[in-house]
């Protein structure tokens, strides 16, 4: 353009010189296969840089030796600033964009295609939905090669002559011969039967599934995804499920086989070996099973002819990812489903504000059943008023009077779960005169005991608080907070003499319990399955959850008590859930939703509160935690069009001062916020500017 903003001008002949020599430089860059070099000589390799300016493909040339085994999706080495790098190859051109000589490919890893064109592109929605990179997103999705696994899944299929699996269902199922087709237990469900006559018919619907609580494994919840799996399969297509853990994994995994027979799917977890993971990926990636079930890193795998995506107890936060860019499962998902035009099923015994926001939007469909009050355990709301004199031990058990007698009651018919919000010994201390939490005088941490000794320790810098003196009052004496498991189990272990006491929590997680008497203690999410269900529940220390400083305390809290209260018998079946401390003349909404087993109702609620103040999910959120420098250098980058909060400074656990700033703006516009924030770390990095940032998008309620 001329100075004056007049119309381009035609090139001069020294520029027409330029462009075509950098022409002819590509055409000798990209040698065809006139001269016996590759037809496609040219890759886009993504390479394992996790650096945000970096985040893009680089041209490669591909040797000629290298040309059938650098396919697209496989592992190659590339030389990448002076080192050796891994990278994928994401695709292969006739010519190249760059101007001079490419880079030859070192070598190819492995000739496996482990990043698939559905997944790769996955990779880059996800890494722009959370302004992440996409190598970050593809270390989340592929994991490490294993040569052994490799090996041996080939020797395998070269000694095996058996039929392709096809569906995925068992053969003698499709011959109507041996596996059994159990009731559905989506018949009790107004709209299951459609639901699963659309994932079966090829279509793509998306439910949010409110699932009925029951003590019939055939009706519980692993049954009915594996059914709905089974469905897609059906429709010749694929199903992936994801749940939060290894238990729930487990229940999935009995289910899927009872379902479509045994070899018919396979486990994806973190927790599995590098080469049981690695065997389980490539016998999705080529294709011999059709379904998988595992926890959040299951979510990319590589399932052909997608029909179903299903994920389990949506508010669990096991299905947030705790690594950069830390995507949501539900996310994750939902983008799949609509990349491939899959059918998506969320489901829980509680509902997430998300969900419900999904729900009100249109995006998925309410599947759920009219709760009749005695298909579920009655609700008993006990404050925590002990009587000594009239308990006796279990006044000292710390339980109510009226917990007592149910469990006392209870315990003549079967085994009785209590819930306690925290594991250990005393993990919470308050002053016993002022009742201010015991913090620590030299990092100002909690207060707790860990185990049966008189000096209380910090939790943070573990030193001892000996004697303890209360900022506030200048007591000396300290009291509980919150009971921990192991010290409920050894109070309640003396008030009821003579009953079994089992304990699941951390590093001792127990998955099931016989329907004798016992008494189960268990922490949020370790709660075991018992046999026939429970007789009855007790949920101790109900104001540790409610009262808790986060946003989601509330849809936290109910989904907590729900989980343990399905595992319970109903009312018609003598079915109990007492819900300690809070008192019952407090109208708490999260009370009422368990009283009322009504979800949907909280859940509505928490939406609207949310929406009136504008707090996710009703907005777009994004929180930058670290240096105050580099904070404020992303801060500057961003530019306009945000609502800024903060920044406000952070003390983290081991002592260092970092500063927390939110960025706020609406959910139309999170799109272009996202790459905003995007470009503004590929700058800082660019720039090499010190400090380090933690960016996160959508941040948890631990985060507000």
């Amino acid at each position: 353009m001329d100075q004056e903003g007049g119309t381009p001008q035609a090139p001069s002949e020294q520029q027409l010189a330029l462009l075509h020599a950098a022409a002819a430089t590509r055409r000798t860059n990209a040698q065809g296969s006139s001269d016996g070099g590759p037809e496609l000589p040219v890759a886009q390799v993504a390479v394992d840089v996790g650096l945000a300016h970096l985040d893009r493909p680089f041209e490669y040339a591909v040797p000629t030796d290298l040309d059938e085994t650098a396919t697209p999706g496989a592992r190659v080495k590339v030389r990448f600033a002076g080192k050796d790098v891994s990278g994928f190859v994401l695709a292969r051109a006739r010519d190249a964009e760059h101007v001079g000589r490419l880079t030859d490919i070192r070598r190819v890893v492995s000739p496996e295609a482990a990043l698939t064109p559905a997944i790769a592109r996955l990779c880059r929605d996800v890494a722009d939905r959370y302004a992440g990179t996409f190598s970050d997103v593809v270390r989340l999705a592929v994991p490490a090669r294993h040569a052994g696994a490799e090996k041996a899944l080939d020797a395998r299929a070269e000694g095996d002559d058996s039929p392709s699996p096809g569906t995925g269902v068992d053969e003698r199922a499709v011959s109507g011969a041996a596996v059994p087709t159990p009731s559905s237990a989506w018949e009790r469900y107004p709209a299951g039967p459609a639901f699963l006559h659309r994932l079966s018919t090829g279509g793509a619907p998306a439910a949010a599934w409110l699932a009925a609580p029951t003590t019939d494994p055939a009706l519980d919840w692993p049954s009915a995804m594996a059914q709905a799996a089974r469905a897609a399969l059906e429709g010749g297509r694929g199903a992936v499920l994801v749940v939060p853990d290894h238990r729930d994994v487990d229940r999935l995994d009995d289910a899927l086989t009872e379902q479509l027979g045994p070899g018919r799917h396979v486990r994806l977890t973190a927790s599995q070996g590098p080469q049981a993971r690695y065997t389980a990926f490539l016998k999705l990636l080529r294709g011999h099973v059709r379904c998988v079930v595992g926890t959040r890193a299951a979510a990319f795998a590589p399932v052909a002819d997608l029909g179903l995506v299903a994920w389990w107890d949506d508010g669990d936060d096991l299905l947030a990812e705790p690594r950069a860019p830390y995507p949501h499962v539900r996310e994750v998902l939902r983008l799949r489903a609509e990349q491939e035009g899959a059918g998506l099923l969320s489901g829980g015994f509680a509902r997430s504000v998300a969900i419900q926001q999904w729900v009100q939007q249109g995006v998925l469909q309410s599947v759920d059943l009219p709760v009749r009050r005695g298909a579920v355990p009655r609700v008993v709301v006990a404050g925590d008023e002990r009587d000594v004199e009239r308990s006796g031990a279990a006044a000292r058990a710390h339980l109510p009077s009226a917990a007592w007698r149910a469990a006392h009651e209870a315990l003549q018919h079967g085994p009785v779960l209590i819930q306690v919000p925290r594991r250990g010994y005393l993990p919470s201390l308050r002053c016993d005169t002022c009742r201010d939490p015991a913090r620590c005088a030299v990092c100002h941490g909690p207060l707790a005991l860990t185990g049966a000794r008189e000096t209380p320790e910090c939790r943070w810098c573990g030193v001892p608080a000996a004697p303890f003196d209360c900022p506030n009052c200048h007591s000396h004496r300290l009291r509980a907070g919150v009971v921990g498991a192991r010290r409920t189990a050894e109070e309640l272990g003396r008030a009821f003499p003579g009953v079994p006491v089992v304990r699941s929590g951390a590093g001792e997680v127990v998955a099931h319990v016989a329907a004798s008497p016992a008494l189960v203690i268990a922490t949020p999410g370790a709660e075991p399955v018992a046999a026939e269900g429970y007789r009855a529940t007790l949920l101790l220390d109900a104001w540790a959850l409610v009262d808790r400083p986060v946003l989601a305390a509330g849809e936290e809290t109910l989904r907590r008590w729900c989980t343990a209260a399905a595992l319970t018998r109903s009312h018609d079946d003598h079915g109990l859930v007492v819900l300690c401390g809070v008192r019952d003349d407090e109208p708490l909404p999260v009370v009422q939703a368990l009283v009322r087993w009504a979800p949907v109702w909280l859940a509505e609620r928490e939406l609207a509160e949310r929406e009136a103040l504008a707090l996710p999910p009703a907005v777009w959120m994004a929180g930058l935690t670290g240096d105050a420098a580099a904070v404020a250098s992303i801060d500057r980058a961003v530019g306009e069009g945000f609502e800024r909060i903060g920044p406000l400074t952070h003390p983290d656990r081991d002592g260092t001062v970092q500063e927390r700033l939110l960025l706020r703006t609406s959910l139309a516009d999170g799109p272009r916020a996202a790459a905003a924030l995007h470009a503004a770390r590929a700058g800082r990095s660019a720039r090499k500017e010190p400090g380090s940032i933690t960016v996160r998008v959508d941040p948890a309620g631990d985060l507000l």
